[in-house]
């Protein structure tokens, strides 16, 4: 094909939950679009990311479910997983989800170019395309949401191993043996408690000193005790040395927490240590546009980067990586660009979950924060077996815990390791939104027998 040219209104990289809602909105009012899209349209969380990983996990609950019916007064035969079946279901949902994506894509004055994209100058890309030859393309604005890819550690002998990340792992047909996690955060986690479930033995090799580094410690134990009895191994404060593979299986050597060293025998090694914003080879460099030291695209609170008519949407900007974020970056830009908006990036709430079975739902402060930030506060828990909802359904794992201002009554933030925690943890956020004070949601009528119910328990713990 030979090489091409044209001018566009906005340059789209990358079509993920905030460059393809975007592109669409810029489109629609009459403005030249072009989206570009090196692999699958959709970005991560259609791909790899939030849709296939939470379809495993309901596979992975389903096959955790039946094995615990008995309990229940219901009894089955031998429980089998066959990941073959478990793996087309991932990619029929998967593909599901893409091709109304796509679909979506087919919109007046949008033009879908598939390929990699590099800039020249700051308002110019060449465009290598998938399909063979390259085309170059300029842009008045141009939006960067090429997303991030995982982070893989220095570890002497890994590259000549075939180990897995969060991607490859999906592409399984078998139940490892034993899988080895290089990563006690929430990837790791997701992926430990979902293998474990489909009848691998899972290790779990953390350096930090507890899981999920960023919680209190009293969340982190919790979850922790959660995995062990299910049969995970978690080694805490140990740091991987090297790996090797030896008559077909791998050898990894670890230094434990004592100081001692031991070799840990794996037929699987998922590396589960973080990601990366995906600018490698991109051409910033040629824009002008500053990353900092990890790589991560440089962003004021507007989203603009070094260049002012270049702009970082979702998680090649660094900060929180998570879908919603992304599609808040997408709202923060079509109201300030469409509709003379004001918004920024600043004091937005943060909510996450954590896909583990029980979740963990996550808004606003933690515990360690307030005390860093020299906030005060008042805390209180409520242990799910104490839960009516959780006694009745069997689910007696975890607990609800609450930060409040003594004096405003306000919430501050909560971690909710509880069923369905993202949803309660929701209706804490919501009471946040609106400056609720946690008295309101203690004398609150809520339906019986519900885990929302429990807020009322739960704030019960702290005086008026």
């Amino acid at each position: 094909m030979e090489n091409t040219q044209e001018h566009f209104s906005a340059i789209i990289i990358g079509t993920g939950q905030a460059g393809t809602p975007l592109a669409k909105a810029l489109a629609k009012t009459g403005q030249q679009v072009a989206i570009i899209e090196a692999s699958y349209v959709g970005g991560s969380c259609i791909n790899y990311g939030c849709t296939p990983t939470k379809t495993l996990l309901a596979s992975a609950k389903a096959a955790h479910t039946a094995r615990q019916s008995a309990d229940f007064g219901v009894h089955t035969g031998k429980i089998s997983v066959e990941m073959q079946e478990v793996k087309a279901r991932r990619d029929k949902v998967v593909q599901q989800f893409r091709e109304g994506t796509e679909a979506g894509l087919d919109v007046e004055n949008l033009t879908f170019i598939a390929g990699k994209a590099v800039f020249q100058n700051a308002h110019t890309l060449q465009v290598n395309l998938n399909d063979g030859g390259t085309r170059t393309i300029t842009g008045d604005k141009i939006f960067v949401n090429t997303g991030a890819i995982p982070n893989i550690p220095p570890l002497d002998g890994l590259d000549k191993i075939d180990y897995l990340t969060h991607i490859s792992i999906q592409e399984l047909t078998e139940v490892p043996e034993h899988l080895v996690i290089l990563g006690g955060g929430y990837v790791g986690l997701e992926f430990g408690q979902m293998y474990r479930r489909f009848g691998s033995q899972v290790t779990i090799v953390q350096r930090g000193e507890q899981l999920l580094e960023r919680e209190d410690e009293d969340v982190a134990q919790c979850l922790q005790h959660i995995l062990e009895d299910e049969g995970i191994r978690v080694l805490l404060q140990t740091e991987a040395q090297c790996i090797n593979k030896t008559n077909g299986q791998l050898q990894l050597d670890v230094k434990l927490q004592n100081g001692q060293t031991e070799t840990i025998g794996a037929s699987h090694l998922l590396i589960a240590t973080g990601v990366k914003a995906a600018t490698e080879n991109l051409g910033l460099d040629k824009a002008g546009v500053e990353t900092d030291e990890k790589g991560n695209i440089e962003t004021n609170a507007s989203l603009q980067t070094s260049v002012p008519h270049i702009y970082a949407l979702g998680d090649v900007k660094g900060g929180p990586q998570f879908t919603h974020i992304s599609f808040d970056d997408y709202r923060i830009l079509r109201d300030n660009l469409l509709h003379n908006g004001q918004r920024t990036t600043t004091d937005r709430q943060v909510p996450y979950c954590v896909f583990t079975d029980p979740q963990l739902g996550r808004i606003g402060l933690t515990e360690k924060e307030a005390k860093e930030k020299g906030i005060p506060y008042k805390v209180a828990t409520l242990p799910m077996e104490k839960i009516a909802r959780g006694i009745e359904t069997g689910q007696t794992k975890g607990f609800y815990k609450a930060l409040v201002h003594p004096e405003t009554k306000v919430i501050l933030g909560a971690a909710i390791l509880a069923p369905e925690g993202g949803e309660v943890m929701t209706m804490l956020e919501i009471a946040m939104m609106g400056n609720l004070k946690y008295t309101q949601l203690k004398q609150g009528v809520f339906a019986h027998p519900t885990y929302g119910e429990s807020l009322n328990n739960l704030f019960m713990k702290l005086e008026d």
